[in-house]
């Protein structure tokens, strides 16, 4: 290039990368972006064809844009080569600054990669600098960071107007096109990014505008409740704006709301769930009061909007009204774990509130831990007599019930090493069974435990068969009433199935849990009206004695044996009721 000639030549270069960078800032979209930055290599950079190569997210590279020829726009655009084959070309050839270079000579090797591609075979360069039709120049454009940053995409060039190679000054044009186009690209993308997720945020089918005002008509008409809340200085947390959803919702006006922070309504109880989910963002559920008083289920959506400069401004709240699955879900748990009949807790539930209290390891010496036929009175009396009668009244010939529940028994210490046991006894109160002689010594507060009294109806059989399941039925529900209006409010009345019912009562002497099998007795025996007919069923009881060291079901063996004892102890006629 003549030397007299590089003024203008300059002149000229700049001129040109002004005008096509200025016209990459016109651009409403990344795809716009995308094809303006080709464009541009076509229009002012005198390149006949260029095409931008994109990373995607999974490392490959996109022909995303094509300038110059129709066909080869249908022949490379939205083609894929690999991560592999890009890395592979910008290791070839010669470095001109940033750019690469791959003559004819060497780039023959890439004919048959994966690496979209418009070339043709021509004849050799008439002279050095000819371009020849099978060269291959690449600009790469970096991300702003340390070291270039990332690589954000390739914008690969063909067929010069002028049929040479670049020179100094068109070298150094088209890498100074290409860092803008890297610039324009990433703020397309933000923009892009910022869009989603406001529409992810707001509402998912409503696209949002950039202007002030059409936020503000998202926010204030949103179908459910939006806010926007303080973050740091004194006023953190402090609801600055809410929509007319949230305020019908918590039935507070909005110059209310704007007295408050969400930590100001949440329930005592969810307050550390919402500050985590304050901190962090994300969702959770929790329940905020209402202006009468009650509270209602909400799910909270939080984005924290930040300031490149100032960190965190403030805290963008989606709330969502679902106390009515929530209900649904309270529901469906109550029946999973109550008697479908009755409504009393069912045989699952009671091991699990029995269980709740007793741990694996006794609380006394070692060795001291009861056989299931005995008590804490000694031996069953009779037991060896009714065992095998037992054997068609909820038990198995192996002595175990057959009852047994669908999870393992209670193995608290088992892979429990003794840091771990010692770390549960510093918090978990031990229930002891009361002992014969101590409930005889001391008469009084020092031999109470946690009683079980198991029930089991008498005469219920034959009033099932002679007069059908609907009468049973009933009988089931109004003896199930009554034992819950006979017992204190934290006691347990739950039906174990059939005509067995179990009672759980905490703090009763061995007298006083006499008296309640007593006044239980008493409570089913009045004749029961069903279908304008009256019929009696009776009742036995056994009492056991629930106690660390032992499991649910074990409780329940020792008082199911003890209720056998007693039923077999006393005379049919004793037993029904009439």
């Amino acid at each position: 290039m003549e030397t007299e000639s590089e003024p203008y030549v300059r002149l000229a270069t700049l001129r040109q990368v002004h005008r096509v960078v200025a016209e990459l800032n016109t651009a409403r979209s990344l795809a716009d972006t995308l094809q303006t930055v080709a464009d541009g290599i076509v229009n002012g950079l005198g390149y006949e064809l260029s095409a931008v190569n994109l990373v995607r997210p999974d490392g490959d590279l996109v022909v995303a844009a094509v300038a110059g020829s129709a066909s080869a726009e249908a022949l490379m655009a939205g083609r894929v080569g690999s991560r592999v084959s890009w890395e592979r070309r910008l290791a070839m050839g010669d470095q001109w600054g940033d750019l690469r270079f791959i003559p004819y000579t060497e780039g023959w090797v890439l004919d048959d990669d994966d690496v979209p591609q418009w070339h043709t075979a021509g004849p050799a360069p008439r002279f050095a600098d000819e371009w020849h039709p099978m060269d291959r120049l690449f600009a790469p454009m970096y991300t702003a960071g340390p070291n270039g940053g990332e690589l954000l995409g390739v914008i690969s060039v063909d067929k010069p107007r002028n049929g040479r190679r670049p020179g100094a000054w068109g070298r150094e044009a088209l890498q100074m096109y290409a860092s803008q186009a890297a610039i324009a690209i990433s703020n397309a993308r933000l923009r892009a990014n910022m869009q989603r997720a406001l529409v992810r945020l707001e509402r998912e089918q409503q696209a949002l505008r950039a202007s002030e005002e059409s936020f503000r008509q998202a926010f204030e008409y949103a179908p459910s409740g939006m806010a926007i809340a303080e973050l740091g200085g004194d006023q953190h947390g402090r609801l600055h704006r809410t929509n007319d959803a949230l305020c019908r919702l918590l039935g507070r006006s909005a110059s209310q709301m704007r007295r408050y922070s969400f930590s100001d309504l949440v329930h005592p109880d969810d307050i550390g769930t919402l500050l985590r989910t304050s901190a962090e963002g994300g969702r959770a559920e929790l329940r905020l009061a209402r202006r009468d008083g009650t509270f209602v289920w909400v799910s909270l959506r939080n984005s924290v909007v930040a300031d490149a400069a100032d960190g965190p401004r403030f805290l963008l709240t989606h709330v969502e009204d679902i106390e009515e699955r929530k209900r649904h879900e309270l529901q469906l748990a109550h029946r999973a774990s109550h008697d479908s009949l009755t409504g009393l807790p069912n045989a699952a539930e009671l091991r699990a509130r029995l269980g709740a209290r007793l741990c694996g390891r006794p609380p006394g010496p070692a060795g001291s831990e009861p056989h299931p036929a005995t008590g804490p009175y000694g031996p069953l009396d009779g037991f060896a007599e009714v065992e095998s009668a037992a054997y068609g009244h909820g038990f198995g010939p192996d002595g175990g019930p057959d009852y047994a529940p669908d999870f393992p028994p209670d193995d608290y210490c088992a892979g429990h090493d003794a840091a771990h046991d010692a770390a549960y006894d510093h918090h978990h109160v031990h229930t002891i069974a009361p002992d014969a002689e101590d409930a005889e010594s001391a008469g009084g507060d020092a031999a109470k435990g946690l009683a079980v009294l198991f029930c089991d109806l008498d005469g219920f059989k034959a009033i099932n068969d002679r007069f059908g399941h609907h009468t049973g039925d009933a009988v089931l529900i109004e003896v199930a009433r009554r034992l819950s209006g006979a017992v204190r409010d934290g006691d347990t009345v739950a039906r174990l199935g059939g005509d067995e019912f179990v009672v759980l009562a905490d703090g009763l002497a061995p007298a006083d849990a006499e008296d309640l099998a007593a006044r239980l007795r008493n409570a089913i025996i009045p004749p029961i009206r069903v279908d304008g007919r009256a019929v009696r069923v009776g009742a036995s009881f056994g009492i056991g004695w629930a106690g660390c060291g032992m499991s649910a079901d074990e409780v329940l063996h020792s008082a199911d044996q003890r209720m056998y004892v007693e039923k077999r102890s006393r005379a049919k006629a004793g037993r029904r009721a009439g």
